[in-house]
């Protein structure tokens, strides 16, 4: 856009960016803060006060209009938004001929109508949302438009519009979303020069027209099909000479079946980032299901995406991916790496989570840049983590959650990097190692309290979670865990113990002065020799015995608390408790099917009272006292009147 307006604003944009006046996030988006928003439109409106079409941009719809439809547009008028209208509104050549410099056109519905001869000349931006199936202008020609969004249509391939828009030599990028019945792409022939394509909702049985392969200049491709398939809808992608896209930087093809002949491959020698997101298969003409060994040709490639997959292989050219940073394979039907994936030296971030894989090769420990390995819920996953691991000295996470790995290696406490370690849910993991003091976040099942050695000397912990979800718990529940060495976690933040009934020793969380956050099973209050004074979110699972003022007595900051499946038939906020519980604005009750009586009196400040699953609740006293209440919910209580 700026490119086909002869502006080149490289080095503003970067002081605007340094000032944080705007930002440029996904997908190269251009974001602008309000206040430069705003600032720009009071400068537009002080151009003339009195008379908007002498105005260099109109971005109020109604305004806008008026000055179309009364033809009072100049050729000051640079950019119109005419969406978000009342009526559906057809616009005839001899009210745009009055806007002859008009560069951006936004259009909601509507059609264009008579002689456009000339007129539109200088539009290098056209944005229109449900546009008409036939357009009715004649004689337009959109010579130097650079931008087409088209979208919510029901256009098809022999649409009048394909012709006037795409004669541009300077069409760089085509956006066409939500158009479910265009069943074939246009012709690109005479806008060869495009750089971005994107085509989002399109049906699935989608054909690309032959003018596509001589895209030369092609940087970013798009493809995603209409979310709502069936697995016998697939159509194939077919680009048998995508060799000729050798720009082609970004291509990203979503639920497709996408077929490419294995000597096309090298010919993209600009790929950095592959993205076959849902793709069926990628395949060679024969139908293997399998990447081209010609794809180690790819020396920029950064970032590779083969998420849901056929893909059961990975070809050792792979690892001459000297660029790769990202690899991901989400889903994906590989039950192996090669050994030649300890090659990509560059790899910062290596995505397994659910797929087939069954081990980790040795190789991995040559990943030198590593940052992240994911292998959640990869539940073929078995048997032990390789000592290598330990050389991933710039590791920061590694999540092996839902998966069944037995053993970690020793050279654990090698990673001096790890910050994240999530163990949840791997039901076979015998023991915990010695663990790198540089761990912030520590996630397992809580089965490995039982044989987990002293853990206090991770200092910088902040979040301990220690979930009830394995089988094997009630193997332990006749001792009690080993719990004291939390007690000298005294940077933790958030701290989830939650086991089922299991009865804890005895523990003392005084000394834990910056928690936030805690979720404890509860069995005994008394087991509970004191909490922190920080303290702001309490959840009490299992309780069973009744909850006596020295449990709250330090909680001054107390905002939210929780009581999730307790055993008791009454519980009682009288006025001594709620002299400790002043800052308490929130008391969610749940899933507490013992529970008669409820009183909550003593709680001057409560804002929110929230009561579920409490089938034998009947009576909730001293609400009418509670004068700083905003928000009362019940749901499957006995309360009379209530669900």
């Amino acid at each position: 856009m700026w490119k086909a307006s002869n502006y080149f604003p490289k080095s503003e944009v970067l002081i605007l960016i340094r000032m944080s006046l705007i930002k440029i996030v996904e997908n190269d988006t251009l974001g602008m803060h309000d206040q430069l928003r705003d600032l720009g439109r009071a400068i537009v409106q002080h151009e003339d006060v009195n008379f908007p079409g002498k105005r260099s941009r109109l971005w109020l719809p109604k305004i806008a209009l008026d000055v179309v439809r009364m033809k009072e547009g100049t050729d000051k008028v640079v950019a119109l938004r005419l969406t978000g209208l009342s009526n559906v509104h057809h616009f005839t050549g001899e009210e745009f001929s009055k806007l002859p410099n008009l560069r951006f056109l936004e259009l909601e519905g509507g059609n264009l109508v008579g002689d456009f001869k000339n007129i539109l000349s200088k539009l290098t931006w056209l944005s229109w949302s449900f546009c008409p199936l036939k357009l009715n202008a004649t004689n337009l020609s959109l010579e130097k438009l650079a931008v087409l969004e088209l979208s919510g249509s029901n256009i098809t391939e022999d649409w009048t519009g394909w012709g006037p828009c795409l004669v541009s030599e300077n069409l760089k990028v085509i956006r066409i979303t939500h158009c479910p019945s265009l069943k074939r792409t246009p012709d690109f022939s005479k806008c060869l020069n495009l750089k971005i394509l994107v085509l989002q909702g399109c049906t699935t049985l989608l054909a690309v027209d032959g003018s596509f392969s001589k895209l030369e200049h092609l940087k970013h491709l798009q493809i995603e099909s209409i979310d709502m398939v069936g697995e016998d809808d697939w159509d194939i992608f077919a680009v048998s000479s995508i060799g000729g896209l050798e720009s082609l930087s970004t291509p990203k093809v979503r639920r497709r079946e996408l077929q490419v002949h294995d000597d096309h491959v090298a010919q993209i020698n600009h790929l950095w980032c592959l993205g076959l997101d849902d793709c069926s298969l990628f395949t060679l003409p024969e139908g293997i299901e399998e990447l081209p060994h010609s794809i180690g040709d790819l020396q920029m490639l950064r970032k590779m995406s083969l998420r849901r997959t056929r893909i059961k292989e990975l070809p050792n050219p792979i690892g001459e991916l000297e660029s790769l940073i990202e690899l991901d394979l989400w889903g994906a039907d590989i039950t192996k790496l090669p050994a030649s994936i300890g090659n990509l030296k560059r790899l910062e971030i290596l995505c397994l989570e659910g797929s087939a894989i069954r081990e980790l090769p040795k190789a991995v420990g040559m990943l030198e840049n590593l940052k992240e390995l994911k292998a959640r819920k990869c539940r073929n996953l078995r048997g032990e983590i390789p000592s290598e691991i330990g050389g991933l000295s710039f590791l920061r996470m590694l999540d092996l959650r839902e998966s069944k790995v037995r053993r970690l290696p020793t050279t654990m406490n090698q990673l001096s990097h790890l910050q994240q370690l999530c163990l949840d849910d791997c039901n076979e993991l015998e023991q915990l190692p010695e663990l790198p003091v540089s761990l912030k976040e520590l996630n397992f099942s809580s089965h490995l309290l039982w044989t987990a050695p002293d853990l206090s000397y991770l200092t910088n912990l902040s979040n301990l979670y220690i979930w009830d979800n394995t089988p094997q718990l009630s193997e332990f529940r006749q001792r009690a865990p080993k719990m004291e060495w939390i007690e000298g976690l005294s940077n933790l933040e958030s701290l989830t113990l939650v086991m089922g009934d299991v009865a804890f020793p005895f523990i003392n969380l005084v000394t834990l002065s910056r928690l936030l956050i805690l979720k404890i099973t509860c069995v005994d209050v008394r087991f509970l020799m004191g909490l922190p004074s920080s303290l702001e979110n309490l959840a009490l699972y299992t309780v069973k015995s009744p909850m006596e003022g020295s449990l709250f007595s330090n909680l001054t900051n107390l905002s939210n608390l929780d009581l999730y499946g307790c055993r008791l038939r009454e519980v009682e906020f009288d006025y001594v408790l709620g002299q400790h519980l002043e800052k308490l604005h929130s008391l969610y009750v749940r899933d507490n099917e013992f529970l008669e009586r409820l009183s909550v009196s003593g709680l001057k400040g409560l804002q929110r009272l929230s009561v579920f699953d409490c089938p034998r609740l009947t009576e909730i006293q001293g609400v009418e006292k509670l004068k700083s209440l905003l928000e009362l919910g019940f749901y499957r209580t006995g309360i009379t009147g209530f669900a």
